[in-house]
């Protein structure tokens, strides 16, 4: 509620001006009005964005399943400069749930919740019907040089592993100071020291180690439950990246740094031909190098996020054709064998080619999944999509390399998006079908069957932006 009466009076302090005089006078004020702050502020750029979010996750017999419907609207402002150099934004966005399954009660079968309806939400407070607001962005931009920008403040994050995740109603957000250097031709800079995050599917904003176990925390390394939530001791994030293109080539350099927790660095090389009868080649690498810092987190092992002296290396490829109408990809993925590759899934969708929406790769180590996407574009309004793929991953019971017990699994999305046009300029529908099925062993146990595998998970989600 102070969220929504802040929001409000800032809302009224911009939208509103005096009454003009009349007259000769009215045209004087009129001239001088254009010096004040008022009609600095009245010049800004509003923005809107509302959105519907239907769910359903369908579970193998005995098993529960979950539907949710959400909607949510939000409405943001940012000045023009002032002083040549300043902008200020502000953003804030309010969720309902309509109607939905009891998100808060257990499977009875496996004594499990809901995994993928309660992110509509607020995890915290699942079965919470009322308004759920959040202020999302409120931030000051410095304009330096030609085109580099110092962001200080909330706002949404767009690095590999930090992102906004924006598959449920409203993205992960980030507090900090950001700054983009875009000075040269052919290669931009990029850095961030982050304090605060508020992920997705929360209406609080978090410490960076407070983040951390907000989301379901798996199995340690010796198969119990793991602990790590509220125990993990981060103060601050440390982010640096750069981006070289040129010509066919784009090269991508980043290093994210979690304080007493990991480091993670990752690299990317991509090439495209130049296009012939509209079509072009595409091929792509990318290698992630991972390492605990500090103690992981914590001084006591057994609730620590990551084991000292551990860390993972990931390899991603590549090769597929783009155009116009009709785009494939061909991907592969390995982590190796020697630890579990780690990023807190509060915090964003990971980078890999072989990333397919509505499961994650976190967790796991010795894991080789390969992926092909399809893209078909019948009409510049309609795009279809159709991808498919098969995750070997380590035995369920093999708790050193398997943090969540997924046992191998197929995958296979479909996805349809429309683009509305003219009146209904700016509404788009999406519709996302999932089905995953098990290829590895169980042993009999639901628990790693329900909101896994053998499953089908639907979402309908329209969302308008002005």
């Amino acid at each position: 509620m102070k969220t929504q009466i802040l929001f409000l009076l800032i809302w009224s302090f911009v939208t509103s001006s005096p009454l003009p005089a009349h007259g000769l006078q009215k045209s004087h004020e009129a001239v001088r009005d254009t010096n004040t702050l008022g009609h600095l502020l009245k010049t800004g750029k509003f923005y809107g964005h509302a959105r519907s979010y239907w769910s359903a996750t369908l579970n193998q017999k005995r098993l529960t399943d979950y539907y949710a419907w959400g909607v949510g609207a939000g409405i943001g402002y940012q000045t023009p400069k002032f002083l040549h150099r300043f902008q200020l934004g502000i953003s804030s966005f309010f969720i309902f749930n309509l109607t939905s399954s009891d998100l808060a009660r257990p499977d009875p079968a496996t004594s499990m919740v809901n995994r993928y309806e309660i992110g509509l939400f607020d995890i915290e407070r699942p079965n919470n019907h009322q308004d759920l607001g959040r202020l999302e962005e409120f931030y000051m931009k410095a304009h330096l040089g030609k085109k580099s920008i110092l962001t200080l403040g909330r706002q949404i994050p767009e690095t590999p592993f930090i992102n906004p995740q924006d598959g449920r109603m409203s993205p992960t957000l980030t507090e900090g100071a950001v700054l983009d250097i875009n000075e040269w031709q052919h290669l931009k800079l990029h850095g961030q020291y982050l304090w605060r995050i508020s992920p997705r599917s929360t209406t609080r904003w978090f410490g960076v180690g407070e983040s951390m176990g907000m989301y379901p925390v798996g199995v340690g390394i010796d198969g119990v439950p793991s602990q790590y939530k509220g125990q993990t001791d981060a103060d601050f994030m440390a982010i640096f990246g750069a981006t070289y293109r040129k010509k066919k080539w784009e090269i991508q350099l980043w290093d994210t740094y979690v304080d007493n927790v990991l480091n993670t660095f990752f690299v990317k090389t991509e090439w495209r031909s130049q296009a012939k009868g509209g079509t072009n080649w595409l091929a792509g690498a990318q290698f992630t190098m991972q390492n605990t810092t500090g103690n992981g987190g914590n001084p006591n092992a057994l609730i620590a996020y990551a084991q000292p002296g551990s860390g993972s290396v990931v390899i991603s490829t590549r090769v597929g054709q783009e155009s116009a109408r009709f785009d494939w990809q061909m991907n592969a993925t390995h982590i190796g064998s020697d630890g579990r590759y780690l990023m807190p899934r509060e915090w964003g969708k990971e980078p890999f080619y072989t990333f397919m929406p509505r499961e994650r790769n976190d967790g796991f180590g010795n894991l080789t999944a390969v992926t092909l996407n399809t893209r078909f574009k019948p009409e510049k309004r309609i795009d279809l999509t159709l991808s498919g793929g098969y995750f070997h991953l380590p035995d369920v019971r093999n708790f050193q390399l398997n943090k969540y017990g997924m046992p191998s699994y197929s995958q296979v999305n479909l996805g349809l998006t429309y683009q509305f046009d003219q009146y209904l300029k700016g509404l788009s529908a999406f519709l996302l079908v999932v089905r995953k099925d098990k290829t590895g062993r169980v042993y009999g146990n639901d628990r790693f069957v329900f909101n896994k595998v053998n499953m089908v998970h639907a979402n309908l989600i329209l969302n308008y932006r002005f």
